[in-house]
């Protein structure tokens, strides 16, 4: 994995803003062409194997925490715990999920999982697409996740409620809105009816106890890109337990579990000493180096790196009430003073692609860039 750095497309803007990736330079740049990561194929080849092994594991976590009832270090309100059971239970339709992965030295290691409402996701699988063809055309990349995203949805199709699946997101993010646009559009080529709505404009009918969209349509699935964490401790959200049309929500609500980080701590248990994880605790377990994660963090917010007992970076945020694991520290490479993680997706049950964020500090936040990468 090497950092090349290369000249940006002349125009980039107008190409990538003519796919309708409008966010590529909100409030400061974020989609950076001026570099590019190579990987080797053996490399991917690795890549590629423990994102596959680790999602095998994690799915033998979530089945470890429902079967033991371990809910209460998940933070998970008493009245959500059979509703988490039944869309287990029930193998309730999802389709993706991401990894963030660093990697250094030949070595694999998982920070953590985004198995709810991961995003980065359009500008890996088209933007990035893209950019490699016209600027390295007879090169690849680990990338087949729009195809993979249009069969699932396909494969999902008959585990769905007969009738629209609504996709749904706030009004005041247009990331988010393009993410689900685009995921939209996936379900529209899987054979998917669909129906843009937003999170804001979902409607509840107390008489008949069902949600409804701006037309008042009943609605019976529903993509959402709106964390369940969110929606269990708003007022709104005690009603997904009593509506009547048992919704098939997207993802499901086992997969809060999964983008939980206690959940680190539980693959930790389960699998010690697996080359792909790193020891991880609900306290510092006598750690002198390790990443202080609230259990709920997005965006790397409230993150405390501590590098033999001294704080050697923090971010700021809203989170920490909820609880913290301790990770044990494994800092990301640098190339040209910038440090990069690897987000590797899941869709279905398989690893299909990766992109790449990177930093100027050691830790990924909202505002670190979004960099193409090729196989050498």
């Amino acid at each position: 994995m090497e950092r090349m750095s290369i000249p940006p497309r002349i125009g980039w803007e107008k190409k990538v803003e003519a796919l309708g990736f409008g966010y590529h330079s909100l409030d400061m740049p974020y989609w950076d062409e001026s570099a590019c990561y190579s990987f080797s194929m053996d490399e991917i080849n690795a890549i590629e194997k423990a994102s596959n092994e680790l999602w095998t594991m994690c799915i033998a976590a979530v089945g470890h925490v429902i079967d033991n009832d371990l809910f209460h270090l998940f933070h998970v309100p008493a009245a959500f715990i059979p509703f988490i059971k039944d869309s287990w239970e029930n193998d309730a339709p999802s389709i993706y999920a991401r990894f963030d992965l660093g990697y250094k030295d030949g070595q694999i290691k998982l920070y953590e999982c985004n198995a709810d409402t991961p995003t980065s996701l359009y500008e890996a699988a088209v933007i990035q697409w893209y950019w490699l063809h016209d600027v390295f055309p007879n090169k690849d990349q680990f990338n087949s996740i729009h195809e993979k995203l249009i069969s699932y949805w396909a494969i999902l199709k008959p585990h769905l409620k007969k009738g629209i699946t609504h996709f749904a997101s706030v009004k005041d993010s247009l990331e988010d809105y393009t993410t689900t646009e685009y995921m939209r559009d996936c379900a529209l080529q899987g054979g998917i009816d669909t129906k843009q709505l937003y999170i804001q404009d979902i409607g509840w009918q107390q008489e008949t106890q069902l949600f409804t969209d701006t037309d008042d349509m009943d609605i019976k699935n529903i993509f959402k890109l709106y964390p369940w964490e969110w929606l269990m401790h708003e007022e709104f959200g005690k009603n997904i337990l009593i509506e009547k049309n048992k919704i098939k929500w997207i993802e499901p609500a086992w997969r809060m579990l999964l983008s939980n980080k206690a959940i680190l701590a539980i693959l930790w248990q389960l699998y010690p000493d697996n080359p792909y994880l790193l020891p991880t605790y609900f306290d510092t377990n006598s750690l002198s180096s390790y990443a202080k994660k609230p259990l709920l963090s997005r965006e790397g917010a409230n993150i405390e790196l501590v590098q033999n007992a001294n704080t050697i970076a923090t971010t700021n945020g809203e989170y920490g009430e909820e609880g913290y694991v301790y990770q044990e520290l494994f800092t990301l490479p640098t190339n040209d003073g910038k440090s990069a993680v690897i987000g590797s997706w899941i869709v279905g049950q398989e690893s299909v692609g990766i992109g790449i964020r990177e930093s100027d500090q050691l830790v990924t936040t909202n505002t670190s860039r979004f960099v193409p990468h090729i196989i050498l």
